[in-house]
């Protein structure tokens, strides 16, 4: 995405068209499109000649191909393809390159915080008519995402749950003690915040659903905020969207109990169980 973007500031910079692109390089102009907003991968080929049409040095060619070629290497969920919806890749990719995750949760635990026992008993629910294996295949790709925490340069994630979250009996009473004990020892993490939406506060403006927000390190890439349904996502990058979820998580942090109390909160919800 951030070579997309960047082809696209050398493109306009040089004062060449997307026709005029696309006849460089014997293609559509929706074909330039689609490489400008990272929708298709990065033809080595293409991007030399592109490079070399919008006026770019030679020096600057090589370390962009170099990063073009780092950007179209398969990330490590392509061994898990079988079973990783195409809606979801997307999702994957920004999250291993988040630099801030802030969600708000009003159904579940985060794929982030689940423990094993508790994501193999939504994928039974999720996937009914998927073999063990498979079943058993998605719960190891999201115990994998789970690596992304306990790394040295970890995203903060910031989560805001709804206390129905916690009271929802996924797998039973064992399953669900052993997963808010490890919610506990989440917070231990030093990037890991969690706040609980009690029932108290009535309606909130975050009550239309699920949702998680993506901030990243590097300048040229915007916010990104991921939203999904039944039938598949949709991501949002325009920043009249992206404030608008912004908003609602900072209203929503407010009311929702301070990060101080989650853990006294999670350990009498425990005591319920």
């Amino acid at each position: 995405m951030v070579l997309g973007k960047r082809l696209r500031q050398l493109r306009e910079q040089a004062g060449v068209s997307f026709e005029e692109a696309a006849r460089v390089i014997e293609v559509t102009p929706l074909t330039v499109r689609r490489m400008e907003k990272a929708e298709v991968g990065l033809r080595i080929p293409y991007v030399k000649e592109l490079l070399r049409t919008y006026g770019v040095a030679a020096a600057e060619i090589d370390d962009f191909v170099a990063m073009a070629r780092e950007a179209n290497k398969p990330g490590w969920w392509y061994s898990y393809r079988d079973v990783l919806p195409e809606w979801f890749k997307a999702y994957v990719s920004l999250e291993s390159e988040a630099s801030v995750i802030r969600l708000y949760e009003p159904h579940y635990i985060p794929g982030l915080l689940q423990t094993p026992e508790y994501a193999t008993a939504l994928m039974r629910v999720g996937f009914p008519n998927e073999s063990k294996e498979d079943i058993a295949r998605r719960v190891d790709l999201r115990l994998r995402r789970q690596d992304l925490l306990s790394k040295p340069d970890a995203p903060v994630m910031w989560a805001i749950l709804d206390e129905t979250v916690l009271r929802r009996p996924v797998g039973g009473a064992e399953v669900m003690r052993a997963q808010i004990d490890h919610l506990i020892e989440s917070l231990d993490l030093p990037k890991v915040r969690i706040q609980v939406m009690r029932f108290s506060v009535g309606a909130h403006p975050g009550a239309y659903g699920p949702f998680h927000h993506f901030r990243f390190g590097f300048s040229e890439l915007p916010d990104i905020v991921y939203t999904e349904n039944l039938a598949g996502s949709v991501y949002y990058d325009r920043p009249e969207d992206v404030v608008t979820y912004l908003e609602v998580l900072d209203r929503m942090s407010v009311q929702a109990e301070p990060v101080a109390r989650t853990r006294d909160i999670l350990g009498e919800l425990r005591k319920e169980l």
